[in-house]
């Protein structure tokens, strides 16, 4: 097997990083500024909140894609099967929450009787989305969604990183060097 079969591709990797640092932050900043009082600086906080939440969508459409269309690196031979089963269940929940959640979001966002313009980055205006219901009803329906959405992705998050460190200090195997640029190869 070629060293590029045992890796995955350079532009995985970037996405993959990249979206995992913009989700944590996301979470992060998300606690914060829920409980900030209204002012001027918990507007920009949410505007910059929504600005990284359509920006976390539109990377996770472009890493699915990707990944539909590139084959990534086989798992170890020797790995079970329910440890496979476990290991893709995770990835299509990370695929599910990725969109799910920035889409619930803009859902809450479209629902508001608030009706508060979205402007991604200060620079670009962003629609509500079609036909969402516009009620307080409609906003804490999809506010309750994307918060549940946001603790399954916080759980998801501990599992797999726990499962990274496990294959990577347990069962000494390189999966966790194939998506970490910094760490070498085993054999």
């Amino acid at each position: 097997m070629s060293a590029s079969q045992e890796r995955y591709a350079t532009i995985a990797i970037i996405l993959h990083w990249v979206i995992a640092l913009m989700i944590i932050g996301q979470i992060a900043g998300g606690i914060y500024m829920h409980n900030l009082p209204a002012t001027s600086l918990k507007f920009e906080l949410y505007q910059w909140h929504k600005s990284f939440g359509i920006t976390i969508l539109l990377l996770s459409f472009a890493r699915l894609a990707w990944r539909l269309s590139h084959k990534p690196p086989p798992l170890p031979a020797n790995m079970p099967d329910w440890e496979r089963l476990a290991a893709r269940a995770t990835h299509i929940g990370f695929y599910v929450l990725m969109i799910g959640m920035p889409l619930a979001g803009w859902m809450m966002v479209s629902a508001s009787p608030k009706d508060v313009p979205t402007v991604l980055f200060d620079v670009i205006p962003w629609p509500h989305l079609p036909g969402v219901p516009r009620s307080e009803g409609a906003e804490d329906l999809f506010a309750e969604i994307h918060k549940i959405l946001a603790f399954m992705t916080v759980g998801l998050l501990v599992l797999h990183i726990a499962a990274a460190l496990k294959h990577h200090f347990v069962n000494k195997d390189d999966v966790l060097a194939g998506m970490l640029p910094l760490v070498k190869k085993r054999g």
